[in-house]
């Protein structure tokens, strides 16, 4: 790609948007892998959404979704089956609930995301309107494919924009997909998905708040209103990243830039998903190795009280967004929010090298950080950017790509313990990779003591049979706890 001058005429299909909507329109069958790891995902979203279900961003999210029911409407987790809200709101609600303990799927390259994002509002859409569960994993596949081979290929932290950016696309694309829509239409809900969408990185710097989690949900709303906007003949922003003041000028390289994005052909599978990966710790993908690393590390330092310093060294990206490279003071400050927490490297790692484990709640409390000797042991940790692990992280071999870094801890006595980790444990080339046992079990523990077990069993029933779900069956993608809607907050102005 590159920018065109509006007296160039681009036409519409050199553009990237109608190439993504080509894609999305390609009806190429879901490949059985995919199929299988499209389940491990709704599933893993219904565990993170449990475990986050009574937290106040999700409730208020919850509680003005339930502001505009419908008589089809789709599922909110939690609610009671019959209360239905239309798409763009449960997406909303839905999509808020996976993403508030940052806890689920990841995929990192030239820009980073969190393709599962795609799901609440896909699953939403062919609620509505009826959809079979497999027309709905065609959607999650193009979804991802979408998300992916744009986060390969652009970066957006770069330029300061947020990285839902390539998800109101992907949202887009996927609903054009699982509604097999024309091309023209999906091409102008791209574009105007994208259009709505780009928004800075403030969000995910310095004082992080609650809308780190709204961000990718009220994303894939816009894609939702996008995408009915475009069914009723409406028009996008052209050409939306080639345009002279467009995407690709304006926000990112400017106007000399040029993009290579790289799409499968006509008619080969879309199989992005199997390149992204899941969390097993409710943490930013780039601390999941040091939380593993510090966990071995725990066993060689029995008491972290005896460090002098440690120094962790690794990506660029790592180290300039939850690293002392941020420059963030935040990121040291015991008063920080959770959201700011879950961004500090050097918070995440002092706790589970004291702890020896790492837990989506009671690692983040008030009073978990305030700890004096957590205080003491965070203050003495930086990173350093090495050369290498940049490589590694930006590398499209997945057998070289790696996430994680090395540390060199300093002893009061002068003694120096290193060690590294590439990737997670849970990592598909890690020491323990996740498969449908480890999701399975992961919404167990998360569910537990929220949703009763009989209904986990149920909603794990329902997910295992997606390829052959009826349209009136797609419901069961959800569960119920009895009481919530009582207990959903009121007030706001709507």
């Amino acid at each position: 790609m590159r920018v065109h001058q509006s007296s160039e005429r681009l036409p519409q299909e050199g553009q990237l948007a109608w190439k993504l909507a080509e894609l999305a329109t390609d009806t190429v069958p879901v490949d059985d892998d995919v199929a299988e790891m499209i389940v491990n995902r709704i599933i893993d979203n219904a565990g993170v959404a449990a475990a986050a279900l009574y937290r106040r961003p999700v409730a208020n999210a919850r509680a003005q979704a339930l502001r505009h029911p419908s008589a089809h409407g789709s599922t909110i987790f939690g609610c009671e089956p019959g209360t239905r809200a239309s798409p763009e709101w449960a997406a909303w609600a839905n999509g808020v609930a996976v993403r508030e303990l940052d806890f689920h799927d990841t995929f990192l390259a030239e820009e980073y995301s969190h393709p599962a994002d795609n799901i609440p509002p896909l699953v939403a859409v062919a609620q509505h309107t009826g959809k079979s569960g497999a027309a709905l994993a065609r959607g999650i596949a193009t979804a991802y494919e979408v998300q992916i081979d744009l986060a390969r290929a652009i970066s957006l932290h770069r330029h300061k924009i947020d990285h839902v950016a390539h998800l109101g696309p992907s949202v887009a694309a996927g609903i054009g997909a699982l509604l097999d829509l024309p091309t023209e239409v999906v091409f102008h809900a791209i574009g105007q998905a994208l259009h709505v969408t780009t928004s800075t990185r403030q969000s995910r710097k310095g004082e992080i708040s609650s809308w780190k989690a709204y961000a990718p949900a009220f994303a894939a709303k816009m894609a939702i209103e996008a995408i009915d906007r475009a069914m009723r003949g409406e028009g996008a922003p052209t050409p939306i990243y080639e345009g002279e003041d467009g995407v690709i000028a304006q926000l990112l390289d400017g106007a000399d830039a040029r993009y290579t994005v790289r799409l499968p052909a006509p008619g080969e599978p879309k199989r992005a998903i199997l390149d992204s990966f899941t969390k097993e710790h409710s943490a930013e993908y780039q601390a999941q190795a040091f939380i593993d690393l510090a966990r071995r590390l725990r066993t060689q330092i029995p008491d972290p009280s005896t460090v002098r310093s440690i120094t962790l060294f690794t990506s660029h990206h790592t180290h300039h967004v939850i690293g002392t490279g941020a420059r963030d003071p935040q990121k040291l400050d015991p008063r920080a929010s959770r959201e700011t927490l879950d961004h500090s490297l050097m918070y995440i790692f002092a706790v589970a090298l004291e702890d020896g484990a790492w837990h989506e709640v009671d690692s983040y409390t008030p009073e978990r950080a305030s700890r004096p000797s957590t205080v003491a042991l965070w203050h003495k940790i930086s990173t350093v950017e090495d050369a290498d692990w940049t490589r590694r992280y930006r590398s499209s071999d997945p057998k070289e790509q790696a996430f994680g870094g090395r540390a060199v801890v300093v002893l009061d006595d002068g003694r120096s313990i290193e060690q590294e980790l590439a990737v997670a444990d849970a990592h598909p080339l890690g020491t323990r990779p996740f498969a449908r046992p480890q999701y399975v079990e992961k919404l167990r523990r998360l569910a537990g003591g929220v949703v009763p077990d009989a209904e986990v069993d149920r909603f794990l029933a329902v997910a295992s049979r997606l390829d052959s779900l009826g349209g009136d069956e797609l419901a069961g993608l959800t569960f119920t706890v009895a009481g919530l809607e009582d207990a959903t907050p009121t007030g706001g102005l709507l």
